[in-house]
């Protein structure tokens, strides 16, 4: 499947991304943990390669929670790429069973920004996570929640993936992010397009819209979310690596 850029006008050009995956064959550990994200326990999975080279925490969507099938698919992606990752849940169990009959909180970009902020601060005082650079893949509610949290921290967050998310609603904090951003949205999800685009104009970072041809809202068609797993891993193998000498965009 392939995918067509988009790019705005004010927006500086972005160099097209080739990175060579390493190939691994090891199993790698997944494990259960409770994440004390400040006021809140949250519960998580976590996974680590050795010489992981950064780790990428998910912020999933609206209705979804950490267990959706297309996250754990990416982050297995990503695990190959020498990435760790971090799936959790934004809302506590009783917060779920609110949100059931409410459907308030899923929009509370601000709550759900402090509770990846705080997930990277737990990252930050574990041994085997200190000091490794951090990525957010946000999906649909979530991709706002990630640029939310990465504006409030510049110096903690290296780069961005959202995928056929609502940067919108972190509309006031856009101008803010400082981390490179890759917005990636289905063809025929023409108004998320749309709010993509908008978004993109209120940004200053180095920022990519991809659009996959044929696919929607939740990239069910054959091939898409592949697609979108490969150009998260190239995006946070390029932004993540500690070690890399690659150029950065102008």
């Amino acid at each position: 499947m392939s995918c067509r850029v988009l790019r705005e006008e004010n927006q500086p050009a972005l160099p097209l991304i080739t990175v060579r995956m390493p190939t691994h064959t090891q199993e790698i550990v997944e494990r259960s943990i409770l994440i004390d994200a400040g006021n809140v326990d949250l519960a998580g999975d976590l996974a680590v390669p050795a010489n992981a080279r950064g780790i990428v925490v998910f912020a999933h969507g609206s209705g979804s929670s950490r267990h959706s099938s297309r996250n754990r698919f990416v982050a297995e992606q990503l695990r190959q790429a020498d990435l760790g990752t971090l799936l959790m849940d934004l809302l506590t169990a009783e917060e779920e069973d609110i949100e059931a009959e409410t459907r308030h909180l899923r929009f509370d970009i601000e709550l759900l920004a402090d509770r990846l902020i705080g997930a990277m601060g737990w990252l930050d005082a574990e041994a085997g996570t200190r000091g490794l650079p951090v990525g957010l893949f946000g999906a649909s509610t979530g991709g706002g929640a990630a640029l939310d949290a990465a504006a409030r921290t510049p110096g903690r967050v290296a780069a961005v993936v959202s995928r056929g998310g609502r940067p919108d609603l972190a509309d006031e904090q856009l101008p803010h992010v400082r981390a490179p951003t890759l917005l990636i949205v289905g063809g025929r999800d023409e108004i998320v397009i749309k709010l993509n685009q908008q978004a993109m104009r209120r940004m200053v970072a180095p920022v990519r819209l991809e659009i996959v041809p044929g696919a929607t809202h939740l990239f069910e068609e054959p091939g898409a979310l592949e697609h979108i797993a490969r150009l998260a891993r190239e995006w946070f193998a390029r932004y993540l690596n500690v070690d890399a000498h690659l150029p950065a965009p102008e």
